[in-house]
């Protein structure tokens, strides 16, 4: 390790410390190092620019969470839930399970698990805790574990991150999440039936099947939203960039003109959210490119590499080892610089070690998915601490039962590779093929 590489991890740390954003922090560290390395900035910005100008992928994630927020601005999560709870609503625990299939539903929408949890996060909350059917950490608990399905079923907006990092397709890294996600929300529900019997937990009163058909008829624009994008993508129709402009159209044509549920006012305060939010991860996006970068000059993923091979690690100790390090890595830092930062350091490894990269992308998404819900720094915790009013250490108590259970889902995963690349297969995949 340089001296100057070493003085730029040093104040990117001290930055973040004092509370600068990580993007700002990535962005001054580099600086730092550029200038103690002697080289011209303008030249490096302009490799850096070159390379970006034909690159589309970003484009999708600011359409992706202003399509999650015209969402949440309207009446399509309160339909949404109404449809879940005609469903599953009817069985022992059934709000909680209500909590699953609307976060299956929701996920094929918005592709950011803390837009899940924002947006249905204080209606399930009021719902499960009305009349003390539920305690509040449980029903809080259980929001912020469902709200991490969001971005492992298609759209999703890490994975559209990760292909940026790993030069892996969008199509099929998103269709390498449905698997998953589905046996994840699974095993969520065999969980919570099982806690139910024990617990005694309420039962709804029925929907009348009659009033089915109804509910789901108007249910059926937000219901269709999914089909919409897989459709335009895997039809050919669509780039997965041009159906995320899709979905925000779709999500605003359906809010204001079929349930006529969003006015100017609220349009113009999810467009501003979805502004401020894109701005932060376009920061962060910045910050991590600059100081890949630097990364990049150091030779670090290389090094890296070749110490890892050194080692002889084979494919299932490297896993292990990344689901490891990755595991402990989110109780400590945002999912987005992981995916960013360190991620890029280990696919190197991974690629010389032949493993899938399609498959790793999606086991790396699944542990960052994981670091929003483990203390002390899972982001869905916090938010879910200010819905509920619950205090942290309730919901975390109630949280680890089903993050022990995900983590046996995710070395499930890990080592069986077909549960992920089944359905990419089937649409034609080549497993080892980058795009």
């Amino acid at each position: 390790m340089s001296l100057p590489f070493a003085a730029s991890l040093i104040l990117i740390t001290l930055l973040a410390f004092m509370g600068m954003s990580m993007g700002v922090s990535m962005i001054t560290g580099s600086i730092l190092y550029l200038l103690m390395r002697g080289q011209d900035m303008g030249i490096v910005a302009e490799q850096l620019l070159n390379g970006m100008y034909t690159n589309y992928i970003m484009l999708a994630v600011p359409l992706f969470v202003l399509a999650a927020e015209i969402m949440n601005s309207g009446s399509l999560s309160a339909r949404l839930l109404a449809w879940c709870d005609a469903i599953v609503g009817r069985f022992r625990g059934g709000l909680a399970q209500v909590n699953v299939l609307q976060s299956i539903v929701f996920a094929g929408m918005s592709g950011s698990a803390v837009a899940d949890a924002a947006g249905s996060g204080k209606m399930m909350q009021y719902m499960m805790t009305k009349d003390g059917k539920y305690t509040p950490s449980y029903a809080a608990a259980l929001t912020a574990v469902t709200a991490v399905i969001g971005p492992i079923i298609p759209p999703s907006i890490p994975m559209v991150l990760y292909a940026l990092v790993a030069d892996t397709s969008i199509g099929y890294l998103f269709l390498a999440g449905v698997v998953p996600g589905l046996l994840m929300a699974g095993v969520m529900m065999v969980q919570i039936a099982i806690t139910a019997r024990a617990k005694n937990f309420p039962v709804e009163e029925p929907v009348p099947l009659r009033k089915l058909p109804r509910m789901t008829w108007q249910a059926l624009p937000v219901l269709l939203m999914p089909v919409v994008l897989m459709y335009g993508i895997y039809g050919g129709i669509t780039t997965p960039t041009e159906a995320a402009a899709v979905a925000a159209f779709y999500a605003l044509i359906v809010s204001v003109i079929v349930y006529r549920s969003v006015s100017a006012k609220e349009f113009y305060h999810s467009v501003l959210i979805s502004a401020k939010t894109s701005a932060s991860i376009g920061m962060l996006i910045a910050g991590a490119l600059v100081f890949n970068y630097v990364v990049t000059v150091e030779n670090i993923p290389r090094g890296i590499s070749a110490v890892l091979l050194a080692w002889d690690l084979n494919p299932i100790t490297f896993l292990i080892a990344v689901n490891v390090l990755l595991l402990l890595l989110g109780c400590v830092l945002e999912g987005t610089t992981i995916l960013l930062v360190i991620v890029p350091v280990l696919i190197p490894t991974a690629q010389a070690l032949g493993l899938d990269m399609v498959h790793f992308g999606v086991v790396v998404v699944v542990n960052i998915m994981l670091g929003l819900i483990t203390p002390p720094y899972g982001l869905l915790l916090f938010i879910m601490t200010r819905i509920s009013g619950s205090p942290m250490r309730a919901i975390v108590a109630d949280v680890m039962p089903f993050l022990f259970s995900l983590i046996i889902a995710l070395f499930v995963f890990t080592f069986v590779p077909e549960t992920v690349l089944w359905l990419p297969k089937m649409f034609g995949y080549v497993p080892g093929a980058s795009l």
